[in-house]
Parts: structure tokens; C-alpha cells; sequence
């Protein structure tokens, strides 16, 4: 006989929601994973995204760039501290599904980080998944050692009842998806067609409305995927005491194993999907700062060594679930001038092997112009 992870089903309450609406507008300081942007860092977070980007990693290419030295991915940020608005509300899980930044900075190597997070709103919804929901939201923000505001997050999290998304089954006929021969062909012929603009500059004046963007294929989604965003990103809730510490703290978070006993930290759905079973997704998922962050490879790739990332939202509207592979594309909707600046605006879809856009976003990017490069 087969038994299920035990899991805390917390409920929302009007108690519940007080408490986490007292603590809007309070600062407080979330944990830092990398205070530095190391060079060993940067890589660590570049391949754990799938991103080979000479400039995040190979130091002779990049003494070469216009840096002098490696710079990090926008999203290595994540990399330094990464909340998730899961504050209040035991034991009701918790989808990062949305993110909208802004970036002012280059992130240089050897940058040194601060973050402070700021909760601001939490939002009935009318969701799918069963229960009462709500959007919890909240906006981070990333100081480097010269005290410049480098970026700035403004993150939405949603929290459903576990009990009732179990209940009402909304994702119960998920399973792992069979690829075709031909299916797993197009995968590999993808990875070998990606593009890094690179140190070729991507001019201003080059570009088209209805320009399509080079794609970048991420998948199938599987444990090591997994495992090394969660190194890039230096790391969870930590190992053994570090963990039990943890456990200690928030008992609610967690997730009884059926076999061992053990109390384990809830972020075993996006490893185990016997544990994201039992909140009512039958197969193991991606996180969503892990799908944010490919959307920045995407874009990267594309701007050049040149180009800045200045804007870039999305948000998660189905599950990745481990075997599903996500397609990145973009399209270019709009270019202008807005003071010193040549922009241009990208719309973005996340298309998995069914065709579903499961992650739709935009991005704005500043590219070099052939008028100021003279």
C-alpha cells in the first residue's frame, strides 16, 4: 500500500491576513545567498540557467568587452537573495508567479550586495485551483557597495489552501509527457541553433518591428535541471542542522515523508513528485524565478554585450512540470528614442511542447546606436 506525503493543510483566515497585512511597508532584510558577485558565482548561476555566455564566464573573452571584465546575467540577482512573498499564513502554499523588474546597474564582478524586501499587498483572487486565493505582493530591492539602487523587483506570489487544490484535482491528469523521435530532434536541433550576439554589436537602427528573436530551448525539465539552478542560486532552506534549524523555525513549511517519517522542507515538489502530489500537482515543477531568469537568457542572447536589459516582466500561468520543455521566443513590438536612450520593447512567449504559452512577458532593452558609437 502506498502511502502519501503528510502535509500541513494550513487554512486563510481573516486572523491569518491581518498579520501579514500589519507587516506592509515594513522592511526587512531576507537572506543573502552571495553577497558577492564572484566570478565563481556568476558561472555557477549562469550554467545552472543553461546560459554559456562567454561574458558571464570565460575571462579572456571578457577582458576583451567594453567591461574589461566578466559582468553577471540581470537575474544573477536572484542569485543574491530571492524572496518569494511567503511571509504569513502557515502552511498555505505558496507559486511564485510573477516578477516585474527594473535594472539601473551593470552587476560587475566582485560587486558587493544588499537587499532589503518590502511587502506591500496581498489581493483576493478568484482562482482555478480551488479555495480562497490570494496575490501576495511585495517589492525587493538591490543596493551594490556604491550605494546605487542596481534593481528593483516588484514580486507576486500566489497562496492557495493546499487541502482544497488537492480536493478539486484542477491539475490531476498532469503526467510526464512521451516525445517522438522526431519531437527529441527538434530539441537538439534548437541547442545547436542558438545564437549569442556576442561582441558583434546589435545596432539600434538594425532593428525591425516584427523582428523575431533567435529561441532558446529549455528542457525536457528534469532532477539535475533542478539541482544545479538550486547551486546557481547558492542554495535553500541549507543541509542537516542547517536544515533542521529551519525546519525548527517554520514546522509548517514542511512535508512528512510516508517511508522515512522525516520532516522535509516543502521545497521537495520541485524534486519529488510524490511530495507536489500531494498539494495537487501529480508532477514535480520548476520554480518561477528559475523560468524568469531563462526569459533573461533569451533576451541577453539577443542585445549583445552591448545592449542593456532596463525592463522585464512575466508571469507563470501554467505549470512546467518535470518532462515539459519550454520554447522561449520573442517578437520586437516597438523601437523609440526616449532621451539619450535608443529602446526597443519585446514581447515575449514561453511556449511548451503542447504549444501552451506558459509564461507570456515583456522586456525593454537599450541597444548601442550606430549615430552615438561614431
Amino acid at each position: 500500500m502506498t502511502h502519501k506525503p503528510e502535509v500541513t493543510f494550513g487554512k486563510i483566515t481573516e486572523e491569518g491576513l491581518a498579520k501579514v497585512r500589519a507587516k506592509f511597508g515594513v522592511p526587512y532584510y531576507p537572506q543573502v545567498q552571495n553577497e558577492f558577485a564572484s566570478q565563481d558565482a556568476i558561472r555557477q548561476f549562469a550554467w545552472g540557467t543553461g546560459d554559456d555566455n562567454p561574458l558571464w564566464h570565460d575571462l579572456e573573452y571578457a577582458r576583451k568587452s567594453r567591461y574589461g571584465h566578466i559582468i553577471a546575467p540581470p537575474f544573477f540577482l536572484y542569485g543574491v537573495s530571492a524572496p518569494q512573498g511567503m511571509e504569513g499564513l502557515p502552511g498555505v502554499h505558496a507559486f511564485h508567479c510573477g516578477c516585474n523588474w527594473d535594472w539601473f546597474q551593470i552587476i560587475h564582478v566582485n560587486d558587493r550586495f544588499t537587499c532589503v524586501d518590502i511587502p506591500t499587498d496581498i489581493v483576493e483572487k478568484h482562482g482555478k485551483m480551488g479555495g480562497r486565493q490570494f496575490l501576495q505582493l511585495g517589492k525587493t530591492i538591490y543596493r551594490n557597495q556604491r550605494d546605487e539602487i542596481v534593481a528593483i523587483n516588484k514580486r507576486e506570489t500566489m497562496r492557495v489552501e493546499r487541502q482544497a487544490a488537492t480536493e478539486k484535482g484542477k491539475y490531476k491528469h498532469i503526467t510526464k509527457y512521451k516525445y517522438t523521435a522526431q519531437e527529441l530532434r527538434k530539441i537538439d536541433e534548437m541547442y545547436e541553433k542558438e545564437e549569442v550576439q556576442g561582441k558583434n554589436p546589435r545596432f539600434w537602427e538594425d532593428v525591425n518591428v516584427g523582428d523575431e528573436l533567435t529561441p532558446v530551448v529549455k528542457g525536457p525539465l528534469g532532477q539535475t535541471d533542478m539541482v544545479e539552478f538550486w547551486v546557481g542560486i547558492g542554495g535553500g532552506q541549507g543541509a542537516h542542522r542547517i536544515r533542521w534549524k529551519y525546519m525548527k523555525r517554520h514546522p509548517k513549511w514542511g512535508v512528512r515523508d510516508p517511508e522515512t517519517g522525516t520532516l522535509e522542507p516543502m521545497a521537495d515538489v520541485h524534486y519529488e513528485s510524490d511530495k507536489a502530489d500531494a498539494i495537487g500537482v501529480p508532477v514535480a515543477y520548476d520554480l518561477g524565478i528559475q523560468r524568469f531568469s531563462w526569459a533573461g537568457h533569451l533576451i541577453t542572447n539577443w542585445m549583445g554585450d552591448d545592449g542593456f536589459l532596463k525592463k522585464l516582466d512575466a508571469r507563470c500561468r501554467l505549470f512546467n512540470v518535470f518532462g515539459d520543455t519550454q520554447f522561449l521566443k520573442g517578437t520586437v513590438t516597438k523601437k523609440y528614442e526616449e532621451g539619450n536612450e535608443y529602446l526597443v520593447d519585446i514581447e515575449i512567449r514561453t511556449e511548451n511542447q503542447r504549444g501552451e504559452n506558459t509564461m507570456p512577458g515583456h522586456a525593454t532593452v537599450s541597444l548601442p546606436s550606430k549615430f552615438m558609437w561614431s
